[in-house]
């Protein structure tokens, strides 16, 4: 591949990551949601996440044009080779955790998707406008159950509120730019995420403090998932995930 189409390959395999790893979390709510209908909402919304991975591997591979599938990239790869920002792979934890998770990449996602619709490229363009219909379905969803439960039990305004200072440290990286993707973005291929990061705040800051929750900023303090650099729950998320293609290598269905 020549430079141009390595950044596309690695930019394409960091958005499926993105989505491959997130969804796989949502998934472990199934059969543990706090009720039926939200048990049966989060396993979709995981499928959601899935279907958007495959669609971004399938592209990458054609980009790579090593005869690999998407399922060669999802499950035999070790967590150094994963490129997905960290905010993606921390475990589900509590409810409220995974909402308030949910809450900050839904927004992220609606404003970014939107933006990624325009993308030089048709196919890249076409796959954020599908996955955008959905992120913003799913927003409709988290923002209903941040405010409810800030402004439910003092045991769920605190979960919340741990929740918010727990992500704090995670969020900025979402709007780190690489300099590859710099040059994608030259291109008219990719977004620019830095410039989405004040309306990112300021959207979030107004809404919670609709609840009277405290959310600093999403100034950068951890960092390095697009370059390999993962948590220690990204290994042990990966051995249960990739567990029968790497026991039964080329397993179909």
């Amino acid at each position: 591949m020549n430079k141009n189409s390595e950044n596309l390959y690695r930019f394409l395999v960091g958005l499926a990551d993105d989505s491959v790893v997130l969804s796989h979390r949502l998934s472990e709510w199934c059969s543990n949601g706090p009720y039926l209908e939200e048990d049966i909402a989060l396993s979709n919304i995981a499928l959601d996440y899935i279907g958007r991975a495959r669609m971004f591997y399938q592209y990458a591979v054609e980009i790579e044009g090593k005869g690999r599938t998407e399922d060669d990239i999802a499950y035999h790869r070790n967590e150094r080779e994963f490129t997905n920002t960290l905010i993606h792979e921390l475990p589900i934890n509590d409810f409220a955790f995974t909402m308030v998770r949910q809450y900050f990449v839904d927004v992220f996602y609606c404003e970014y998707l939107q933006q990624l619709t325009q993308s030089s490229d048709s196919q890249v363009a076409a796959i954020a406008a599908k996955a955008l219909k959905e992120s913003r379905y799913h927003l409709k969803r988290s923002e209903p159950w941040i405010k409810q439960l800030s402004e439910g039990t003092e045991e769920s305004k605190h979960r919340v509120q741990l929740a918010l200072d727990e992500l704090e440290n995670f969020v900025g990286e979402m709007f780190l730019m690489e300099d590859w993707e710099k040059e994608l973005v030259e291109q008219g291929i990719a977004v620019d995420r830095e410039a989405l990061q004040a309306d990112w705040d300021k959207q979030v800051q107004e809404f919670l403090a609709e609840s009277e929750m405290k959310f600093p900023d999403s100034q950068l303090q951890i960092r390095g998932g697009r370059n390999g650099i993962h948590t220690e729950h990204l290994g042990h998320m990966l051995s249960e995930m990739q567990y029968l293609q790497r026991v039964h290598p080329g397993l179909k269905w």
